[in-house]
C-alpha cells in the first residue's frame, strides 16, 4: 500500500491555492473541473495535497484534531515569511527535543498547519 494524498474540502479555492502555493510552497501538479466541482492536486514527490471546491457546499467541517505538517530548513525564516504574508502564528515556536522546533498556523478554512525544523 502507498499513501498518495490528503484531501481538503475548501470554501474558496483561490484563497486556499494562494495559501498552499505561496505559504507552503507547493506547486500545482494537476487541476480538473468535473461538473459542479474544482479539484487541484499540489505538491512534489509521492504525497500530495488535494483541494476540492464543491459548488453545492457552503461550509467545510474540519477535524478538530487533524493537521498537516511541513518540514522547513529554517524555522526563523518560515516565521518571517508568515509575518510577511500576514498569516498569524497560532502556537509556537515550540521546542520538541534538542533538534526539533515547530509552530502552527491556520489555512483559510481553519485547518491547522504545522511547520517543523529538524536539525
Amino acid at each position: 500500500m502507498k499513501y498518495l494524498w490528503t484531501t481538503l474540502r475548501v470554501t474558496d479555492l483561490d484563497k486556499s491555492l494562494k495559501f498552499y502555493q505561496e505559504v507552503c510552497g507547493l506547486p500545482v501538479r494537476s487541476r480538473m473541473s468535473p461538473p459542479g466541482m474544482e479539484l487541484v492536486f499540489l505538491g512534489e514527490g509521492e504525497t500530495l495535497v488535494e483541494l476540492i471546491r464543491d459548488s453545492r457546499q457552503t461550509a467545510v467541517d474540519l477535524g478538530q484534531h487533524v493537521s498537516l505538517g511541513f518540514q522547513v530548513p529554517d524555522l526563523d525564516a518560515a516565521l518571517a515569511s508568515m509575518a510577511a504574508w500576514k498569516v498569524p502564528v497560532v502556537a509556537g515556536p515550540l521546542q520538541a527535543g534538542p533538534k526539533t522546533r515547530f509552530f502552527f498556523v491556520k489555512d483559510p478554512d481553519g485547518m491547522t498547519v504545522q511547520f517543523v525544523e529538524e536539525n
